[in-house]
C-alpha cells in the first residue's frame, strides 16, 4: 500500500508564497513520476506539475513561470514551490505518483489564496 503525506498548505494573500512536500512510503527511485495535481470548488481536477525519476519536468501553462517542482533524492521527498499566488489557485493539493502503471494519490491539502 503507497502512502503520499502531502505538508505546507494554508492561507496566503495574492503574490504571496507557498511550498508544498510530499514523502512517499518508500523510496522515491521506486516512482517514475511523481507531481502535484488539484482541484477547485466545482472543477475538474487539473495536473499541475509532474517530474520523472530522471528529472524531466512538465508543467499546466496556468502555473508555468510560478510553480516549480524538484525532488531531493536525500530526504525522499517531492516539493511544489508556488510563487506569485493567485485567488484562481485556490484549491486542494494533491501529491500523485506513479509506479508500474499504476497512480496513486494522497488525501490532499487545501491552499487559499486570499486577501
Amino acid at each position: 500500500q503507497v502512502q503520499l503525506v502531502e505538508s505546507g498548505g494554508g492561507l496566503v494573500q495574492p503574490g504571496g508564497s507557498l511550498r508544498l512536500s510530499c514523502v512517499p512510503s518508500g523510496s522515491i527511485f521506486s516512482f517514475a513520476r511523481m507531481g502535484w495535481s488539484r482541484q477547485a470548488p466545482g472543477k475538474q481536477r487539473e495536473l499541475v506539475a509532474h517530474i520523472t525519476s530522471g528529472g524531466s519536468t512538465t508543467y499546466a501553462d496556468s502555473v508555468k513561470g510560478r510553480f516549480t517542482i524538484s525532488r531531493d533524492n536525500t530526504k525522499n521527498t517531492v516539493y511544489l514551490q508556488m510563487s506569485t499566488l493567485k485567488p484562481k489557485d485556490t484549491a486542494v493539493y494533491y501529491c500523485i505518483a506513479n509506479r508500474r502503471n499504476n497512480d496513486y494519490w494522497g488525501r490532499g491539502t487545501q491552499n487559499t489564496v486570499s486577501s
